[in-house]
């Protein structure tokens, strides 16, 4: 493939048909790529996990979203190339950008980010491993890249190449940033399968001010400030109505909880994991000797634990800090079972309290605004650093849940905050 043939048209000759992109056109070899069983396996993903229960519409794939973080690359990528990227990138590297656009959530985890947490290796590891094996490298040979690049593009933690290392370093940027390929399908396709209103991005409008930079990757003028309001304000409004709904997070800690317990007690290793999809997940916990495969099929019964306390996350205070730890997580939610069991005179098992913490999650901008000479966060937006901040620590917000049979006593004990404190 030359640059040259990433203009024509006509040299992307297979079509899906897809709901948010209408048309997404792929070259044969392309297509072959998503007919490896590694690319297969993201079908039976869902790219939202159990956001289903609360939005039934969300039943879209890791697939569905990896045809539509390849569309938009496929745009970007040729509106770069008419701005004058075509100066530093070779026909190798715009394949290789394209086949990572295309196979950057290989290594997904099934049930969105459960298992985030987790002692596991990153996905975005496991997924430059998986371009590495032997069929998959063909492929992406025979669509023009080249595999190491492939992989060091959508693995961070890998080495730029000798000798290409800028060219690489320049695609990374492209499909990870504030306004990359990813963040703008996501975005846009949860909020069309979900009914919400919250995600929707002006795509079109944001590839026409986007300018190449060989340093920064992208950079933008005054008029597409906006556009990076949109994103991130969509961002938070995505996290506070569907990533992060509370029955959303309940379900996902109800997971993290059960898998938590199969590493620590040596029912399952690390790689046992790695290959799994939605249903084999429930198929392997169904195989495990444990009381905590029940929260499993809770969740499969949408018998989701019930909050009974909320408070924000404090990151100065260590108490709180430290239940980021899992196992101290979970010795804290023994504790709590004992402290209810003696209040109440009741058996309750640490299975039965749940603690629920958000990850830290980012929503600054480093974009460089050509016009007023100065990033994002220092440019005439009013989304300073300090209401960005605010984002993030709104959200985040620390939850102790019990199952849905001890929640009205527990509800009903008068001074539940303080006998839990102590």
């Amino acid at each position: 493939m030359t640059r040259e043939s990433l203009l024509d048209e006509t040299r992307f000759s297979e079509a899906i048909r897809d709901p948010v992109w209408r048309h997404i056109w792929l070259t044969p070899e392309f297509r072959d790529i998503t007919l490896s069983e590694p690319f297969l396996r993201l079908y039976r993903i869902k790219q939202l996990g159990p956001t289903e229960y609360v939005y039934p519409g969300a039943t879209h794939s890791r697939a569905s979203h990896s045809f539509g973080v390849y569309h938009v690359a496929l745009r970007l990528l040729r509106v770069l190339l008419a701005k004058g990227a075509d100066r530093w990138v070779t026909a190798e590297g715009c394949a290789s950008f394209l086949a990572a656009a295309l196979l950057h959530d290989l290594g997904h985890f099934p049930f969105t980010h459960s298992l985030k947490e987790l002692p596991l290796d990153d996905h975005e590891s496991l997924t430059g491993r998986a371009i590495l094996t032997d069929r998959l490298s063909l492929l992406v040979k025979k669509a023009g890249g080249d595999p190491e690049m492939t992989a060091t593009i959508v693995d961070k933690s890998r080495a730029l190449p000798a000798g290409s290392g800028d060219e690489t370093a320049f695609f990374r940027r492209l499909l990870s940033g504030v306004l990359d390929p990813d963040k703008l399908d996501y975005l846009n396709r949860d909020a069309y399968y979900c009914g919400v209103p919250y995600g929707i991005q002006d795509t079109d409008f944001i590839l026409s001010r986007v300018m190449p930079d060989r340093e920064r990757g992208i950079t933008l003028d005054r008029r597409a400030i906006m556009s990076v309001e949109s994103v991130l304000f969509s961002k938070y409004l995505m996290y506070r109505s569907v990533y992060w709904h509370r029955q959303v997070r309940m379900a996902t800690a109800m997971m993290k909880k059960t898998l938590f317990a199969a590493l620590e007690g040596r029912l399952i290793e690390s790689e046992t994991l790695y290959t799994l999809d939605d249903a084999g997940i429930y198929a392997m916990i169904d195989t495990l000797n444990m009381d905590e495969k029940s929260l499993a099929t809770d969740i499969r019964n949408r018998s989701f634990y019930q909050v009974v306390m909320e408070y924000p996350y404090d990151r100065d205070n260590p108490t709180i800090r430290a239940l980021e730890n899992l196992g101290h997580r979970s010795a804290e939610e023994s504790r709590i079972a004992t402290v209810l069991s003696s209040t109440l005179s009741l058996s309750i098992l640490p299975l039965h309290i749940l603690i629920d913490i958000p990850e830290d999650i980012s929503f600054e901008s480093d974009l460089f605004i050509q016009d007023e000479n100065t990033t994002f966060s220092n440019s005439s937006t009013v989304f300073s650093s300090d209401v960005v901040a605010r984002f993030s620590s709104s959200l985040r917000m620390v939850r102790v849940a019990v199952h849905p049979s001890i929640v009205q006593r527990v509800l009903a004990i008068a001074d539940l905050p303080e006998k839990l404190a102590k």
